[in-house]
């Protein structure tokens, strides 16, 4: 096969024979020869030039394991504080500014509260001069400061017993009007947690079952004492459970003042439900009615029902929250003196509620790092 040359012009690289031994011992005879017959020397063929060699490239410089350490640093650095912003903007529980949006609380004009509006001391709504007053009203003023609303913002629904899970409440002309959030005296039991539409925060007082009978009676230091007589309680509310296991024949209302008439005219032997609301009674009529301690180990713990918000919950746990630890937030202790601590001297030795705040647990919710609760 041809190679694209014609045979005349093919071109033939000339190739170097290595010099062996033979080759210098003939070339030095030669020589010699050529010495002794006084002949010139032999000509010695040109050395081929050297062939050029490529250009190197320049050698490495030499390994820096220092320089190593350092960029293996910064890069470790870097990481960490990429995974921390990961973390602080979008893993892991949600911020404040999340849960407000998540409660859509700052869509809301006004906050609405459905509380009880019979219970002196606790919940209470005086017709004539249109004030709400009680322990429960100041805890819901307290919340409501710190999801951004003024008083004049917050709108009172009184509501009754078996309406706290529904979330419903009655206006003044009537009508029926859902709330954001429920704060009447309603006890967390896990029955209650249990059911659809209640979801309570963490508790806000602590407080007892008692017994309340008309001025005069002899005293009372069980509720086995009115076994087979009457005692009113409210229904759907915890205090049902020990009068009916007492024997007591139990008549349910649904308004404590509706129990309170009762007992006036004499239809029911005692009146028998949580001592702070008992003790509002006994305060605003020291003259005509009895208040008597039962006891009994069950403590009842009020805590604020938000329905099916529980994103609200953990606004309000952090209202709590801060209220409970910061020295400085006092609005718990203020609402306990000016409704329930002032009701001590009328009731004597029987308990109202205790005088401090449950302990709040701080809630699950990430801070940015210029954030803090308690502020």
């Amino acid at each position: 096969m041809g190679d694209g040359f014609p045979p005349q012009t093919r071109r033939v690289w000339p190739l170097r024979r290595r010099t062996t031994v033979e080759d210098i011992a003939v070339r030095g005879i030669a020589e010699q020869e050529a010495r002794d017959e006084g002949l010139p020397l032999p000509a010695v063929p040109e050395a081929l030039p050297p062939p050029e060699s490529a250009a190197l490239p320049d050698p490495p410089e030499r390994f820096n394991m220092e320089a190593l350490r350092l960029a293996g640093l910064g890069l470790a650095l870097v990481l960490t504080v990429a995974l921390t912003l990961v973390r602080l903007f979008v893993g892991g529980p949600p911020s404040l500014a999340e849960l407000r949006a998540q409660a859509g609380v700052d869509s809301w004009p006004v906050l609405d509260v459905g509380v009880k509006d019979d219970q002196y001391g606790t919940a209470y709504y005086d017709a004539k001069t249109g004030i709400w007053s009680g322990f429960d009203i100041d805890i819901a003023y307290m919340i409501a400061e710190d999801l951004g609303f003024r008083r004049d913002d917050v709108r009172f629904y009184g509501m009754e017993s078996e309406d706290r899970a529904r979330m419903q409440a009655t206006d003044a002309e009537g009508n029926r009007v859902p709330v954001k959030m429920v704060i009447a005296s309603y006890s967390i039991t896990e029955a209650r947690e249990a059911m659809a539409g209640v979801t309570f925060s963490q508790a806000y007082l602590y407080t007892e079952q008692s017994v309340m009978t008309l001025a005069g009676h002899s005293k009372v230091s069980a509720l086995e004492e009115f076994k087979g007589k009457k005692v009113c309680t409210l229904s759907t509310a915890t205090s049902e459970a020990a009068p009916s296991k007492a024997g007591a024949d139990v008549v349910r209302k649904n308004r404590v003042s509706e129990c309170f008439t009762a007992l006036d005219r004499g239809e029911v032997d005692a009146v028998s439900t949580d001592a702070a609301i008992l003790a509002g009674w006994k305060a605003r009529f020291p003259a005509k009615y009895d208040h008597w301690d039962l006891g009994l180990d069950a403590t009842e713990a009020y805590g604020v029902n938000v329905g099916e918000n529980p994103a609200l919950k953990k606004l309000v746990d952090i209202t709590l929250y801060r209220s409970y630890r910061d020295p400085r937030d006092d609005r718990w202790e203020e609402a306990y003196q000016s409704n329930l601590q002032v009701e001590a001297a009328a009731n004597g030795k029987t308990p109202i509620a205790i005088a401090q705040q449950p302990r709040v647990t701080r809630p699950d919710v990430r801070e940015l790092p210029w954030e803090d609760l308690l502020e």
